[in-house]
């Protein structure tokens, strides 16, 4: 199957190949706009050949050698800052895939704003007094708009991603250690986003506890990185204190990564409940 591309009705633009799927949008003058949507479908032809190259490697727990292919490397860096818990570049590839086709669309052109969604990681471009409002949606299966950050040029945040439970058993590509429905991470870039969106939404969790179905992710799908990890397909009903516990220790891994600089805010939900880290600029409104 080979790279398509094709406008929407709304003037975004779709690019699929294989797994990867992506909606972009760039604002600006016509002919601006018109030139950064061909770059990036260009750019977007090499994607998936180029992943697939070096897929061994990008499985592999870090630390380990640097991959060579520019997404990759996206991957690998974005993953680098969280070695401290087990994590494998393959962590970052939807919000990486969508920095790398961000930064094509930016290439040599002049947008007022512009954004890439891959698969719900979305990287975004904004110029000053610019502003994008970002939906959160928590259950995939019954969609609604659950939260709303309003995100400014001045946030200086250039990456959004949604993981979690939930997420995954619903049409998401990967898997949950955890039990959060739903962890979406603000963040410089939407690769580190990517990453910190999984560990945050592995971090939400009761180890042990009877409610929570686990299988090892390799008998679900004998490629994963993750290996024989156990990974979430099924959720009991779970007591209010026990949903706040769970939701106390993401919001615990979510402070640590935000008082080293490497995300902006997060908001976690859990069984109707939320809880959120993050300063006021980017606080997220019901």
């Amino acid at each position: 199957m080979s790279a398509s591309a094709a406008m929407l009705p709304d003037g975004r633009l779709h690019l699929n190949h294989g797994p990867i799927d992506v909606v972009l949008r760039a604002w600006g003058d016509r002919t601006e706009v018109k030139r950064a949507h061909a770059q990036a479908a260009a750019v977007f032809r090499g994607v998936l050949p180029d992943l697939c190259r070096e897929l061994p490697l990008l499985r592999r727990a870090l630390p380990a050698e640097r991959p060579r292919g520019l997404v990759a490397r996206r991957m690998h860096e974005a993953a680098l800052p969280f070695t401290d818990r087990f994590v494998t570049p393959m962590a970052a590839v939807a919000g990486a895939v969508a920095d790398h086709l961000l930064a094509a669309l930016r290439d040599g052109r002049r947008l007022t704003r512009a954004f890439v969604n891959d698969g719900g990681d979305i990287a975004l471009h904004l110029e000053p007094d610019q502003s994008f409002r970002c939906g959160v949606v928590t259950d995939l299966a019954a969609p609604g708009l659950d939260a709303v950050a309003t995100i400014t040029a001045e946030d200086w945040i250039g990456g959004i991603a949604t993981s979690g439970r939930a997420i995954k058993t619903q049409g998401g590509r990967s898997f949950s250690l955890g039990i959060a429905d739903s962890v979406t991470v603000l963040a410089a870039d939407a690769a580190t986003a990517d990453v910190a969106a999984t560990l945050i939404a592995n971090a939400v969790d009761l180890p042990g506890h009877r409610a929570v179905e686990r299988v090892p992710a390799s008998s679900l799908d004998p490629d994963s990185d993750l290996g024989d990890r156990l990974v979430t397909v099924g959720l009991g009903t779970l007591k209010p204190i026990e949903i706040r516990h769970a939701l106390a220790a993401g919001l615990a891994e979510a402070e640590r990564f935000r008082s080293r600089g490497l995300i902006r805010a997060a908001i976690l939900h859990l069984g109707g409940a939320r809880a959120v880290c993050g300063p006021a600029p980017v606080a997220i409104a019901a």
